[in-house]
């Protein structure tokens, strides 16, 4: 292996129009390189992650109590606008309701006339009064909870109960939530990235986001970011970031498998060829040598974005000005005298 890298680094110092090679001979104990001298480049700083688009909505129907269902209106794939009957439930206990709210407001009228004309107590009043009302809120409660309607513009993801059961209010979703239908927003979708905390000072709301799919190779989609989560995960060093993915064409789904690019803000930043940096046998630990005063000192760093052959090169330990030997590197040791070559 060792040779193979040797050997490409030679071609590699020999390839470049006018370059002279580095392999000079060596028996004075002194190893040629060649070097560059570190300088800033503007470059547009871009990061790529992968994730599983989610609907941006969704909400799993259930009345507030159990009982029978008497009819539901939509299946499965179902589409439902905003305020449309989706379920209809038992309404045994609401005809009961509305019996006892009528008798209720009977006395009610009656007494609101004895105490016009001053033949009840104030006390008796409000006794009955109260019991109106609540009558009147629990046929109200009990009428939302027969009708169960459309929340928002949704198609019907999962079906758990037929015309005729009972539903017992126990939880029957994956999400560990008691419903008799689960509903999901498809004209908007949304994914969920963890993003390296290195670049929360770059990642802004309203921020584009390209979206690629292998289900659609070759065609992007457009999002943006529409929300940044507060913390860092201390274990993984991330951020969390929600990105809002419009999908009014509905050639996206929930589920799919999906690619979040962006371009963040341009930064400064040491772009080296790749080939100047090495990697620590049986670790991820990347290096590079410098060139101080006819001596090698090794530098340990860390690879930014990747530019065709080239690198960004990231460590506190370099400066623009700095000689970073880029051809001979592969022989050298941490303090070893080197000469450089044209």
């Amino acid at each position: 292996m060792c040779l193979i890298s040797a050997l490409g680094i030679f071609f590699y110092a020999c390839s470049g129009p006018g370059e002279s090679s580095y392999m000079a001979d060596n028996d004075d104990g002194v190893e040629p390189v060649r070097v560059m001298e570190l300088d800033y480049s503007t470059i547009a700083r871009g990061v790529t992650y992968t994730a599983h688009l989610q609907a941006y909505d969704e909400v799993h129907l259930a009345p507030a109590a159990p009982g029978r269902v008497e009819k539901i209106h939509v299946d499965i794939g179902g589409r439902g606008s905003k305020g449309q009957l989706l379920v209809e439930m038992d309404k045994t206990q609401l005809h009961q309701a509305k019996v006892q709210l009528q008798n209720i407001e009977t006395d009610f009228r009656r007494l609101d006339t004895l105490r016009k004309a001053g033949s009840v107590s104030r006390q008796q009043y409000d006794q009955v009064l109260t019991q109106y009302e609540l009558a009147r809120s629990n046929v109200d409660f009990l009428r939302d909870n027969t009708r169960l309607l459309a929340p928002f513009p949704a198609t019907v993801s999962e079906k758990y109960f037929e015309n005729g059961e009972m539903f017992s209010g126990a939880p029957n979703t994956a999400a560990g939530k008691a419903a008799v239908l689960s509903l999901v927003s498809t004209d908007r979708l949304k994914a969920i990235v963890h993003v390296a905390e290195r670049y929360y000072p770059y990642i802004q709301p309203g921020m584009e986001v390209k979206i690629r799919t292998d289900v659609y190779p070759g065609m992007e989609f457009r999002g943006e970011v529409s929300r940044i989560y507060p913390t860092i995960d201390p274990a993984t060093r991330s951020f969390r970031l929600e990105i809002l993915v419009p999908n009014q064409e509905e050639k996206l789904r929930p589920g799919m498998f999906a690619r979040a690019s962006m371009a963040l803000e341009e930064v400064e930043a040491f772009v080296v060829p790749s080939l100047a940096v090495l990697k620590l046998q049986g670790s991820n630990e990347r290096y590079i040598f410098l060139e101080e005063d006819g001596q090698a000192r090794r530098v340990v760093v860390e690879i930014g974005e990747r530019y065709d052959d080239k690198v960004e090169l990231v460590s506190e330990e370099v400066s623009p000005g700095d000689r970073l030997i880029v051809a001979g590197q592969a022989r050298l040791l941490d303090g070893v005298a080197v000469r450089i070559t044209d």
